[in-house]
């Protein structure tokens, strides 16, 4: 494992040895032992998208690890004035141990890695998002003990929330089933990859097709960062459908958890009920993203 891009670059035992090094990580955090693994290692991280989760649990996670975190935005960053991505990756890789970046195009963090000497480690694109979806699968396994046997639905628009789930779920072994809206389901490139798992994934438009005997159900706003522009179009189509609600919870098995990326629109995608009924496994989640990313990290930069 040299970079986080994608989770399909990923084999099952290495997302497993991720899931294990968070863990332990975790366990040691709460129980106050300190863990300096990657002293004097020093992370870039790039923000060309704001976020509150993602800043706060990489720059915590790599100062608990005993290193130093960097935040770059477009107004600190040449490449926000047009330097080629390729020239930044250079120039940075002679500076820093590895690189996080939050951007708008997949490409951009392909390009860090390929053009780079560094590991690279993508905390979302509009196409994926590893590092959630990392911290996702540690919650399950937490709650439900093993992968094995599991069906996670996911209900809203088919964007990266949808496309690393998808992924990172059926890699382990996990039924997947998918309810979006005509015109905004997964890319083709997701749907390929789906099709290497015959049996195991389902896509519909129909929430409670795709809820029935779910173990673990997942939603997401329905407009992402960059789709503001067609938020009031989207609430037409998602509205009164594409829920998280108690009738979509009385068709999933009785014990079934509810997983949120964060941020929420309670009254959209999920209402206030069934968020504060989950609230417990939502929050174990959000806190999951610096004991996974810290994982990551570990992988990544400990020997380099």
């Amino acid at each position: 494992m040299k970079h986080l891009l994608k989770l399909e670059d990923l084999s099952k035992n290495e997302i497993l040895e991720i899931l294990n090094i968070a863990d332990q990580l975790k366990y040691e955090r709460q129980h106050g032992i300190e863990h300096p693994i990657l002293k004097g290692k020093k992370l870039g991280m790039i923000f060309q998208k704001s976020s509150t989760r993602t800043r706060v649990s990489f720059e915590v996670g790599i100062y608990e690890l005993g290193g130093y975190g960097l935040f770059l935005s477009n107004r600190d960053l040449q490449i926000g004035r047009g330097e080629p991505v390729q020239d930044t990756a250079r120039v940075l890789s002679r500076y820093l141990d590895a690189i996080m970046i939050r951007t708008y195009e997949q490409k951009e963090v392909e390009d860090f890695a390929k053009y780079g000497s560094i590991p690279v480690i993508n905390a979302l694109t509009d196409y994926c998002h590893p590092c959630q979806v990392l911290a996702d699968l540690m919650t399950i396994r937490e709650y439900k003990g093993t992968f094995d046997g599991l069906k996670v639905c996911f209900i809203g628009d088919g964007n990266n929330m949808a496309n690393s789930i998808i992924v990172g779920s059926l890699k382990l072994g996990m039924k997947v089933s998918i309810a979006s809206p005509k015109g905004y389901e997964v890319c083709d490139h997701i749907k390929e990859f789906a099709n290497n798992y015959p049996g195991m994934f389902e896509m519909t438009n129909d929430p409670l097709v795709a809820a029935k005997n779910a173990d673990v159900i997942f939603t997401d706003v329905w407009a992402s960062m960059g789709d503001e522009a067609e938020i009031d179009e989207r609430k037409k189509i998602f509205a009164g459908v594409y829920q998280v609600n108690d009738e979509i919870m009385a068709v999933a098995n009785k014990d079934c958890m509810v997983q949120h990326c964060l941020p929420a629109h309670r009254g959209e995608e999920i209402t206030e009920e069934v968020f504060e009924a989950h609230a417990e496994e939502i929050f174990d989640e959000a806190e999951n993203r610096l004991h996974a990313q810290q994982a990551v990290m570990v992988m990544l930069m400990k020997n380099k």
